[in-house]
């Protein structure tokens, strides 16, 4: 079993930046691979980004690429989200994920974080 959390989630201007964090629980996590996903009210989830167990494969959704960057420290159970250039249709629910298989589908991942709000203003 597996817990993410998410933080760092807030409040801020269009053009600036945040960095979303997800604390995993217990020791399976370096055999996961991360996902980042966001939802919006009334809107499907989506995908964002995903990185593989070690960490040396990544992938992103057009809507972000050159814009966020996915990390992860495995010797702090702790995947990272670095989001620059917000703009307001990037306000949404922003999700952790953890899958066994390399996928951008939700369905295919297996344990959630509760979520954290990213609100940017215009």
């Amino acid at each position: 079993q597996v817990q993410l959390v998410e933080s760092g989630g807030g409040l801020v201007q269009a053009g600036g930046s945040l960095r979303l964090s997800c604390a995993a629980s217990g020791r399976t996590f370096n055999n996961y691979n991360m996902g980042w996903f966001r939802q919006a009210p009334g809107k499907e989830r989506d995908f964002l980004s995903e990185i593989s167990v070690s960490g040396s494969s990544t992938r992103y959704a057009d809507s972000v690429k050159g814009r966020f960057t996915i990390s992860r420290d495995n010797a702090k159970n702790t995947v990272y989200l670095q989001m620059n250039g917000l703009q307001p249709e990037d306000t949404a629910v922003y999700l952790c994920a953890v899958s066994r298989a390399w996928s951008s589908q939700s369905r295919h991942y297996d344990y959630w974080g509760q979520g954290t709000q990213v609100t940017v203003s215009s």
